[in-house]
């Protein structure tokens, strides 16, 4: 499947601002199953410095300085992606999560894939002992690993309620897990919170899902969605799986990968300082177009 992917953020203050310094993690990377064709990323006003880079951990970031004041800053990006991931092992064929845990704790590789990196907890990831506890029901003796992963994953859908409106991207996981509700980026971290505890490495990952609308209706411009989700280590010959929490998924061909941490401030699109008065209101539209 190839998709245009566009993503359009639009800032828009009550004053003009006379200074920013942008850290941007928006353009696609590449990876296993997925194969960006072109990227791009246009900024306005145009910095009067750019530089453009890739992170440890494989990601694209930009950062930009914009010198002159301006009343919008307008982050516009297109890209053109194939994703062909290889199917997902059975789940019950995979190895014992104890087996998965002991692996990744003797790990010796600080490769960026090593499951090294995401067996620890995180700045938005921290230890919480409810979450493990919820999280270890799912983690009988010896069950296969992604198996149990899965039944967790589908545990989240069903009794987490998606609000928008219910957390910040400053809540913290405990709290969100407290109330039961959230947006992706809080299921990824409770789930990945609930993996760590157990000693399994479990990756932060950003990008789009492909929307398809109702039967009969068009789809909407813009109705696409910037999404976050978990990659969860499975051992050495089944390697990173994708499991996607909010919708209770096992991340295939509608998911484009765009960065990957340890959690969300490893990846979060835009960072940065913006030095002056006023408010601001911020503009989002994204589309996930299938080509082929």
């Amino acid at each position: 499947m190839i998709y245009n992917v566009r993503h359009v953020t639009t800032y828009a203050y009550g004053r003009p601002v006379p200074f920013a310094r942008c850290i941007l993690r928006l353009l696609p990377r590449d990876g296993i199953g997925q194969i960006v064709h072109k990227r791009d990323l246009v900024i306005t006003p145009r910095p009067a410095e750019r530089i453009d880079a890739v992170c440890f951990f494989g990601n694209h970031v930009t950062t930009a300085t914009i010198a002159k004041p301006h009343k919008e800053l307008r982050l516009d990006m297109r890209a053109r992606v194939e994703i062909n991931r290889p199917a997902a092992p059975f789940p019950g064929l995979t190895r014992a999560w104890e087996e998965v845990g002991a692996l990744a704790l003797s790990s010796s590789s600080l490769a960026p894939d090593s499951p090294a990196h995401h067996l620890y907890p995180s700045r938005l990831v921290p230890p919480v002992a409810e979450v493990v506890d919820y999280a270890r029901k799912s983690f009988t003796p010896r069950r296969p690993v992604l198996e149990a992963a899965s039944e967790l994953m589908a545990r989240i859908r069903k009794e987490f309620t998606y609000d928008p409106e219910a957390t910040e991207v400053s809540t913290p996981l405990a709290e969100a897990f407290s109330e039961r509700h959230g947006v992706c980026q809080d299921f990824a971290h409770i789930m990945i919170a609930g993996l760590r505890g157990l000693g399994l490495p479990a990756a932060y990952v950003s990008g789009y899902i492909r929307t398809i609308p109702p039967p009969g209706q068009q789809r909407l411009e813009g109705s696409d969605a910037s999404h976050a989700w978990v990659s969860l280590w499975c051992g050495p010959e089944t390697g990173w799986i994708g499991l996607d929490p909010t919708n209770d998924l096992v991340v295939a061909d509608d998911h484009i990968v765009t960065a990957i941490g340890r959690d969300y401030a490893d990846v979060a699109p835009l960072d940065g300082v913006v030095i002056g008065p006023g408010s601001q209101r911020v503009g989002v539209a994204v589309d996930v177009i299938p080509v082929t």
